[in-house]
């Protein structure tokens, strides 16, 4: 595949730092979006995701499925040359443990 086919993408954090930009091919799958999310993961911030199912991918409005491709996401390929799409980048809220009281995040960082 031609490097001009590649769809440069950037991740827009909730806290508004970004992951990225880099280039990936239409046919990622968004579930492997996501896995290069996880392992780039800014260090030190109080949320972090522990797998991919913890992201919620946007682009244009539209929750992106972790089976589909970027292209069968309907993703703009043929952007301007040099100009790169910005997905946003929702964590999943914590969860309440019943047992203990507490939301289960801030027991995987205490």
């Amino acid at each position: 595949m031609a490097a001009d086919d590649l769809i440069e993408l950037k991740f827009r954090l909730f806290d508004g730092t970004d992951i990225g930009p880099n280039k990936y091919d239409p046919s990622t799958a968004v579930g492997s979006l996501k896995e290069s999310i996880l392992a780039r993961w800014p260090a030190g911030k109080q949320i972090a995701p522990k797998t991919i199912n913890d992201l919620k991918l946007i682009n244009a409005g539209r929750i992106l499925e972790n089976n589909r491709t970027l292209a069968e996401s309907r993703l703009p390929v043929e952007v301007l040359p040099g100009s790169v799409i910005t997905m946003h980048v929702v964590v999943r809220p914590p969860v309440f443990d019943k047992n203990n009281g507490m939301l289960s995040y801030l027991n995987h960082h205490l």
